[in-house]
């Protein structure tokens, strides 16, 4: 991976996990205020428990106020809400009355335009925090920049600042104790004066109409700081109280009013109430906090959005496998079910080789051994190799074996030099490291019993299962290979016939041009044009082949990274088969599709589960967080289980399972995304030739070893080509690759 891509992922998931920290803070649960029972008060003035709703604590004094007689201050906690609030404008301004709202900031950021509505009709903001958190259970620095912060998320919708400030879960002056003592005094040297309250309605709690404006009432003719709140859930019951409650206290003679204007009438003198100045700085740092607020909210959105996207994907694809997937093996092993007449005819296996010296014995005398009736004719094309992989194989001495040496041309040259050469019409293509059972050529070209199959996939199974890193491949192999191509064989829409094992007819691949070296995954790229040539290209289970899987994250990583890539690539050169008709539109608008939710997007997104999982278990309910990600984590067990029986597979593997849905789902989604980076910036991607270590036939049945062929076979001349039979080179030799680049 290149630097700039490296400081372009770690870019992106810094954003992606910045956003979320900023969403989860902002988004901090609450319950609305109410009253709690004070604790000891050995350390409150009496000054404050005997004293008035409103408290000052600036400059090192204490002091307190009260609103003059008949006077009320409507005051109206964890708003704004985008419902409730405009529902308590409403009756205000019916009754011409204003009020003080004491905002919490994240509900600021997220609905200014109700906050600065307030601000031009005359009411009054004041600071409630921004998440609305028990603030002696923090430390002093969160407690201030839970106080600035609600400041510039009201410079953000007004302008100006406040200098009025109510601490969340509090009530009266006289419930003041020892645990909130300091945070008053702590406010006032922030310069903030404390408003409490003088009756508590209690419409946090929902106890009815009545009791609302029973509890909001004040005693005799005293004034009052009546607290009830617009926001933190259901208020329709303290607008229907604040709608009687309004006239009922206006036709006893009180007067409504904001706190700062009761104050100034009790003092009738100077201000004391002087709201902080506001400057350009405080309002770029507003315009800051509100912009990363709405980023984060846009964010999660999108990822719940692309989280839902993610499941539905997920079942999709398990209940089609399940249903299609198992109708497929049911009917495929029936005793009644036959291709038609046995294919008895002779087979030509084409081996591309490019320095596969550690596997290459075992791999043709696999393929040489083979119990086909019709004979079986190999023919390895070395590919230019520089570690004797020729001579390794005519050494061998094996009857119908030959080897054609030709110059580095690219995997699709040496495949297309095997056709040319290959005698037979019906033409199997093997990977130089994969290992045949005895009887996998006999049922991979029993399809050709029927005229309309061009082309047949075979069952490629890990051999080499002994690190963690091949044991996961091997369950992506019999759930993702194996699996997805029983669906697409179903579904008339097969995209890949596996490098490892796959059969074709002569006029199949005549048809399609040969293998074109147009992409890096050339076995995906032929199988499509088979599909939109309109031959049926199917999948055969008992076909096996036994391959080396890496062993490393780096070679896994290179593999996968040109498989995803060669299949993008691959899909972009048949795009236009959307718009076709016929077979080539039918695999268009079928095919493609599937390729691209099941293969590119579902992979892509599938991150997001666990991704979401972290964030909901620090963030939200763990509970329903467990119980969500754990029924995710089981649609996966099931399609593994029903994936292994039908590939009559052993269920102790599926031990890694858990690890592989955390670690080896985000290795995959990496490589999907660099693929992904690669494809839309155009650039090139370089191929790498894999380790190989030989042991792709550790888990195989070992084939009987046919007799040593005579000291000089006769060589056949080639079908098309050069007569020579030796050599057979490609017209594009600049973007010439090594065949067993993996």
């Amino acid at each position: 991976m290149s630097f700039s891509r490296l400081i372009f992922g770690a870019t992106a998931l810094s954003v992606l996990v910045g956003a979320l920290l900023v969403e989860a803070y902002a988004n901090a649960e609450f319950h609305p205020d109410h009253t709690a029972k004070p604790g000891q008060r050995s350390k409150v003035p009496a000054e404050v428990i005997d004293g008035g709703p409103i408290i000052d604590t600036r400059n090192g004094t204490v002091r307190s106020y009260r609103l003059p007689a008949r006077t009320i201050a409507l005051t109206f906690d964890d708003g704004p809400d985008p419902r409730w609030t405009p529902r308590v404008v409403e009756v205000l301004r019916r009754h011409h009355v204003n009020a003080t709202f004491f905002v919490v900031g994240s509900q600021v950021i997220r609905h200014p335009e109700v906050v600065t509505e307030l601000a031009r009709a005359g009411d009054e903001i004041g600071v409630h925090t921004f998440t609305h958190p028990r603030l002696d259970r923090l430390p002093r620095w969160q407690r201030e920049l839970e106080y600035s912060q609600t400041q510039l998320a009201i410079v953000h919708a007004t302008g100006a600042k406040s200098a009025l400030l109510r601490l969340p879960y509090t009530s009266s002056a006289r419930a003041v104790d020892d645990t909130q003592w300091p945070l008053l005094r702590e406010a006032g040297r922030l310069g903030y004066l404390s408003i409490m309250a003088d009756t508590d309605s209690r419409d946090w709690s929902s106890p009815g109409v009545d009791a609302i404006i029973a509890g909001a009432t004040p005693q005799g003719d005293s004034g009052a700081i009546v607290p009830m709140h617009d926001g933190g859930g259901d208020r329709a019951q303290t607008v229907a109280a604040l709608d009687r409650f309004i006239p009922m206290m206006q036709r006893r003679g009180y007067t409504f009013t904001t706190v700062s204007e009761g104050l100034a009438r009790t003092l009738a003198g100077p201000a004391v109430v002087v709201d902080a100045p506001t400057g350009a700085v405080d309002k770029r740092r507003a315009f800051a906090l509100a912009t990363a607020v709405v980023l984060a909210d846009w964010v999660t959105a999108a990822l719940r959005v692309l989280f839902l996207v993610a499941g539905v994907l997920t079942i999709a694809r398990t209940v089609a496998m399940l249903l299609l997937a198992g109708r497929h093996a049911r009917r495929r092993r029936a005793a009644s079910w036959r291709w038609g007449p046995p294919v008895r005819l002779p087979v030509s296996v084409i081996v591309p080789a490019y320095n596969e010296k550690e596997g290459i014995e075992a791999a043709v005398r696999s393929l040489a051994g083979g119990d086909h009736p019709g004979g079986i004719e190999v023919v390895v094309v070395d590919d230019g190799s520089t570690d004797d992989t020729a001579a390794l194989v005519e050494a061998m001495r094996l009857p119908d074996v030959r080897v054609v040496r030709i110059p580095n041309g690219g995997k699709p040259n040496a495949l297309n030099v095997g056709v040319a050469m290959a005698q037979h019409d019906l033409i199997v293509m093997v990977d130089g490291d994969t290992v045949f059972e005895p009887d996998s050529i006999r049922h991979l070209v029993q399809p050709f019993a029927d005229a309309s199959v061009g082309a047949v996939a075979g069952n490629v199974k890990v051999g080499n299962r002994r690190s963690i890193v091949a044991r996961w491949q091997h369950i992506e192999y019999v759930i993702g290979f194996s699996l997805d191509r029983r669906l697409y064989d179903t579904l008339r829409c097969m995209s890949t016939i596996p490098g490892a094992i796959g059969a074709f007819r002569r006029e199949a691949l005549q048809d399609i041009g040969g293998i074109s070296h147009d992409t890096l995954a050339e076995d995906t790229d032929a199988t499509m044009a088979l599909c939109r040539a309109g031959w049926r290209v199917v999948y055969e289970e008992r076909a096996r082949a036994w391959t080396e899987a890496p062993t490393t994250l780096r070679q896994l990583w290179l593999q996968r990274y040109r498989w995803s890539y060669g299949t993008m690539q691959a899909m972009w050169k048949h795009r236009r088969a959307i718009l076709d008709r016929g077979p080539s539109g039918r695999f268009g608008r079928v095919g493609l599709p599937l390729v691209a939710f099941f293969g590119i997007a579902l992979p892509l997104l599938a991150p997001l589960i666990d991704i979401m999982f972290v964030y909901g278990l620090c963030f939200s309910s763990w509970m329903v967080t467990t119980v969500a990600w754990l029924a995710m984590f089981a649609v996966q067990v099931l399609t593994a289980v029903v994936a292994f029986r039908l590939d009559k597979e052993r269920l102790r593997a599926l031990w890694v399972l858990p690890l592989q849905q955390i670690a080896y789902r985000q290795l995959m989604y990496i490589v999907l995304l660099q693929s992904l980076g690669t494809a839309l910036t155009g650039a090139r991607l370089r191929w790498h030739k894999l380790h190989r270590a030989g042991s792709a036939a550790a888990a195989a049945p070992v084939p009987p070893v046919p007799p040593v062929a005579p000291a000089h076979p006769r060589t056949a001349a080639p079908r098309s080509g050069p007569a020579t039979g030796t050599v057979y080179t490609s017209s594009s030799k600049e973007s010439a690759t090594p065949v067993g680049a993996g």
